[in-house]
C-alpha cells in the first residue's frame, strides 16, 4: 500500500515507518523539518515538508502523494511536561488534534485514499472506582479535570472527526521504550534517578502500558482491520505504585519515594493527581480480537527490563 503517514519521526512515528517499510509499504512521511525530512529520506521513505495547519499545503501534499492509508499521528508534546501546565504544554498538539485533523481529513478525501488511521489514548475513560478495565464501549470523562479539559475537548473533537469519516482510532496507552519519556534516557528517568518520581498516596492510579515498538505493529495491523476504535495496550494495567518501582530499578534509579496526597498535589496538580492515584486502566481484547494483534511485550514487567533502549 502507499501511505502517507503524518507524524513521522515521533515516539511512535519511528518505529512505526520502520514497521511499515519492513512490511513492503510504499511510505511518505511528513514533517515540519528539513532536517526530519532528510532523516525520513535516509530511512528509506519519502518526505514531504509541511504543517498540517496549512490546510492548502497539506491537501496538496496528500494529493500529490495519491496514498491508499493516511496516518494521523499528529502531535507536538514537549520532551518533558509540566502537570501543573497541561494547557499550555498542550495547546499546540490541541490545535494538531483539531485543526490539523479536519485539514488531514480533507485532504485524504481529496486524494481518494480508502482508510484512515487517527491517534488517541486510552487513559480518558471516565472513572468507575471498580478494578474493571476499561473496554471502548465505555464513556469517556464526563467531567476532566480543569486543567485537562481541553486537551480533553481536542481528543473527544479527534475521535469524532476520525469515526465519522469512516476511520479507525486507536487509543494507545502511555508509551514506552526509545524516544519516548519512558526510556533510559526519556525524561522520566531523569526525574527517577534524581527521586522525582514519587509514588504518591497509596500509588493506586492505574496505567495502561505500552512498548513502542507494539503500538508501530497493533498500527499496521489496523491497515487490514474493520474501521472503529480500539485499545492498544498491553495485557497488564499497573497501578503506579508497581509500575514505577521497576521502572525506576530498571534505570538505575533509587528506589522511588512515598509522597502524600496532601503534600503531592501543588506539585502534581490536579491532574498530576488524578493520574497518579485514582486513573484507570483499559483492555486490549478487541485489538487481539478483530486486528489479530498480540504485543510482544505482553507485560510492561519483561518491556522494562528488555525494551527501554
Amino acid at each position: 500500500m502507499k501511505v502517507f503517514l503524518a507524524g513521522g519521526t515521533g515516539a511512535i512515528g519511528k518505529p512505526l515507518l520502520a514497521t511499515l517499510l519492513a512490511a513492503g509499504h510504499h511510505v511518505t512521511g511528513m514533517t515540519r523539518s528539513t532536517a526530519n525530512a532528510d532523516a525520513l529520506r535516509a530511512r528509506g521513505a519519502e518526505a514531504v515538508l509541511c504543517d498540517a495547519l496549512d490546510e492548502a499545503a497539506l491537501r496538496a501534499s496528500v494529493v500529490a502523494a495519491a496514498p491508499d492509508v493516511v496516518i494521523n499521528q499528529l502531535t507536538a508534546i514537549p520532551r518533558r511536561l509540566d502537570p501543573r501546565k497541561i494547557e499550555r504544554d498542550f495547546a499546540l498538539t490541541n490545535k494538531l488534534r483539531t485543526e490539523g485533523t479536519r485539514n488531514l481529513i480533507a485532504a485524504a478525501r481529496a486524494a481518494g485514499a480508502s482508510k484512515l488511521i487517527s491517534q488517541s489514548v486510552a487513559f480518558v475513560y471516565e472513572p468507575t472506582g471498580r478494578d474493571e478495565l476499561h473496554s471502548e464501549e465505555d464513556p469517556l470523562y464526563r467531567s476532566p479535570p480543569k486543567a485537562f479539559k481541553r486537551t480533553f475537548e481536542a481528543i473527544e473533537q479527534l475521535e469524532r472527526t476520525t469515526l465519522d469519516a469512516h476511520g479507525t482510532v486507536l487509543r494507545y496507552g502511555y508509551f514506552y521504550g526509545p524516544g519516548t519519556s519512558l526510556a533510559k534516557d526519556g525524561s522520566l528517568a531523569e526525574q527517577a534517578r534524581k527521586r522525582q518520581l514519587p509514588i504518591v498516596g497509596g500509588g493506586g492510579g492505574v496505567w495502561p502500558l505500552i512498548h513502542v515498538d507494539d503500538a508501530a505493529k497493533a498500527t499496521l495491523a489496523a491497515l487490514d482491520g474493520p474501521p472503529g476504535v480500539y485499545n492498544i495496550v498491553d495485557d497488564e494495567p499497573a497501578p503506579t505504585r508497581e509500575w514505577i518501582p521497576a521502572f525506576c530499578d530498571a534505570v538505575g534509579a533509587p528506589k522511588p519515594m512515598h509522597l502524600p496526597a496532601l503534600l503531592a498535589r501543588p506539585v502534581a496538580g490536579g491532574y498530576g493527581m488524578l493520574v497518579m492515584t485514582k486513573a484507570e486502566g483499559a483492555t486490549n481484547a478487541k485489538a487481539k480480537h478483530d486486528l489479530g494483534w498480540r504485543p510482544d511485550y505482553a507485560s510492561w514487567r519483561e518491556g522494562f527490563r528488555k525494551g527501554l533502549g
